[in-house]
């Protein structure tokens, strides 16, 4: 398994389309995943190689003067727990630290909506996030917005 960062925008979107329309538990909403896409490939994108097949990737997007977000990471289901994530986010977490981010922050689903974003959530505390704020409504009363943050410092 090798881990690169990906710079061509071509490439980016097929690898982030590749990979989010296999992930339909988390990316059905069809409008959300076509930006996802879409953004993908005006953003830092990480990705995780199987041989030449891509298995999963991660965006960041800057959120503020020292602020990096995980905008959107999906990793192919028969590949999840085998630290690939974990391998894709360190690789984005040291690229933030090395460019002066001072924090890093990831939004998702709050625990206990949903069993799937429930594992979501346990791997971003796994990874060292800490509970920053709940927005019950920013995406819709449904989706309770979840967001974790972590000092790159």
């Amino acid at each position: 398994m090798t881990i690169r960062e990906v710079t061509d925008a071509e490439e980016k979107k097929r690898i982030s389309r590749l990979v989010l329309e296999a992930l339909p538990d988390w990316f059905e909403v069809t409008e959300t995943r076509e930006a996802y896409i879409r953004e993908s490939a005006e953003l830092p994108l990480f990705a995780a190689f199987d041989g030449e097949k891509p298995v999963g990737f991660l965006c960041l997007k800057e959120t503020g003067k020292d602020t990096m977000e995980l905008h959107v990471m999906g990793i192919l289901k028969e590949y999840h727990r085998h630290g690939i994530g974990k391998k894709l986010f360190a690789e984005a977490r040291d690229a933030a630290a090395q460019e002066g981010y001072s924090f890093f922050q990831v939004k998702t689903v709050q625990m206990g909506k949903y069993p799937d974003y429930d594992d979501t959530n346990r791997f971003y505390i796994a990874l060292g996030f800490k509970e920053f704020e709940v927005f019950p409504t920013l995406w819709d009363e449904l989706n309770p917005c979840q967001v974790y943050v972590m000092s790159l410092r």
